[in-house]
């Protein structure tokens, strides 16, 4: 018996021993396992920080009051509501970094309202013998159609301000001192990014049907005549204004994308902005605060630095409004702060380079970035002209002995009438047969010549709400203002 229970013992020893090296196996194993499973979690977020970057997606919507620039591409014959009118987009529209609107872009509208004249300017335009004065027309846009024929209907409204003629004027170069006769890297960019600008808005203007000089000196003859009709002319600018939101889908966030935004932009960075507060000089108070929005995302290279939907923080540091003598209006603005969308304020220094204008308000940029209204030289030629015809009036013998001494020369007292009342002066002036009438409207055109032109108040600056403007930033390198500190410290 005792040889039969001893090697059931170490049976038992031999199972018991071979189950607790399984068990302590077993339990190395485990821990080895929670071990590398720890590693792995602590390791993970160092190693691949982008698993959840593609969860981040930024949506690529117009927002709702964005402009769009449409150019109306021929001369319009105002005939009644409802008639259609055609134009393109002559500035992009971006969503964050991505152009969904290109320039050129078709837009299709229509004339929704033909306003009427009140009595008081009908009876103003009458003795300047127009019986068909100017009314106001308001347009609206309703669907852009793309280069790839995708339609997008839109609800637009024009905002106010819009409606003319536009030119696109940059600053002047700045004066290099004697000391140094090169320019520097940062200047050189703005002033090529200027003229990149300037081109750019020239092309888009290209896509306009400009009437040839024939039909202009045509339309200024009938444009003449005391019954006339009205005409939108070619290349007017309108700023339709979406009353709907436009939606295209959205883009992920890349870590490229999220490393660029809010890092400092390079010197000589020049962006593309809107003005959100109109400013007139006429209006206008020193430090009153000026806002603008980037139209375009800003680049450095590849890299994005800016998106669409930046702010632009400023005020206006220089103003003088118009005065007597015809002596014009003056502005001047500086941005100082610069926020992108849902990043940290930075503090900069920038400045206007490049602004759009009306046609007819002769605005110019100095070296320094001020805004001036100009007089157009025509002045001169217009009012010499009226000078000599009130001139001519006062002068000539009798019409071949027929009639008194008094009746004067048809021809002068017909001059004398076109100087002071165009064509009904000079039906009056052959009917009427009075020297002292003909010379009478003669010295009447040459007097409102001359007042307007070198007496009467000069022309103001005014830049409407949603102007396109191109501006220069840099790092704040210098200190606020003195005029700017009290308010920073409220």
């Amino acid at each position: 018996m005792p040889q039969c229970h001893a090697p059931r013992k170490k049976r038992k020893v031999f199972r018991h021993g071979f189950r607790s090296h399984r068990l302590i196996a077993r339990t190395g194993v485990c821990a080895i396992c929670l071990w590398v499973g720890a590693g792995a979690a602590i390791a993970r977020p160092q190693d691949t920080p982008l698993p959840a970057a593609p969860s981040e997606t930024i949506a690529l919507t117009v927002p709702k009051g964005t402009p769009v620039q449409i150019a109306l591409d021929k001369e319009t014959r105002v005939e009644k509501v409802g008639q259609p009118v055609r134009g393109h987009v002559v500035e992009p529209v971006y969503a964050f970094d991505k152009l969904v609107v290109p320039v050129g872009t078709e837009a299709d509208g229509q004339i929704t309202k033909i306003e009427g004249v009140s009595n008081g300017k009908r009876t103003l335009e009458a003795l300047n013998a127009d019986f068909t004065p100017t009314r106001k027309v308001e347009i609206e846009f309703n669907e852009l159609v793309l280069g790839n024929g995708h339609r997008i209907p839109v609800q637009t409204s024009v905002s106010p301000g819009s409606g003319q003629v536009i030119r696109f004027v940059t600053a002047k170069d700045g004066k290099n001192s004697k000391k140094d006769t090169v320019k520097d890297a940062a200047t050189q960019k703005v002033n090529q990014a200027k003229q990149q600008a300037k081109q750019d808005w020239d092309n888009a203007m290209k896509q306009v049907q400009e009437p040839g000089k024939v039909h202009r000196a045509e339309r200024y003859v009938v444009a003449q005549l005391p019954i006339h009709p009205q005409y939108i002319d070619a290349g007017t600018v309108y700023f339709a204004e979406l009353e709907q939101p436009l939606d295209f889908g959205g883009e992920p966030m890349t870590q490229q994308m999220a490393s660029g935004i809010d890092s400092t932009p390079p010197d000589g960075s020049l962006v593309r902005a809107r003005l959100l507060t109109p400013l007139s000089s006429a209006t206008a108070h020193k430090d009153d605060a000026v806002e603008a929005v980037l139209t375009e995302p800003l680049l450095d290279g590849s890299k994005l630095i800016l998106p669409q939907g930046s702010r632009l923080k400023g005020y206006v540091a220089q103003v003088r409004p118009a005065r007597r003598m015809n002596r014009n209006g003056q502005l001047r603005i500086t941005f100082r702060e610069l926020i992108p969308p849902d990043g940290v304020e930075q503090k900069v220094e920038a400045t206007l380079q490049g602004v759009q204008a009306s046609a007819g308000e002769n605005v110019k940029l100095d070296s320094e970035s001020g805004a001036e209204a100009t007089t157009p030289k025509t002045r001169y030629l217009a009012t010499g002209i009226s000078v000599g015809l009130a001139m001519v009036s006062m002068g000539g013998d009798r019409d071949g002995g027929v009639g008194s001494s008094t009746a004067g020369n048809t021809s002068n007292r017909a001059l004398g009438g076109a100087g002071g009342f165009k064509l009904v002066g000079m039906v009056l002036g052959t009917v009427v047969r009075s020297r002292v009438f003909g010379a009478s409207m003669g010295a009447y055109g040459a007097g409102v010549s001359v007042y307007t032109h070198f007496i009467a108040r000069g022309r103001e600056v005014i830049f409407p709400r949603n102007t396109a403007m191109e501006i220069g930033i840099g790092t704040h390198a210098t200190p606020a203002s003195p005029a700017r500190e009290p308010e920073a410290a409220q």
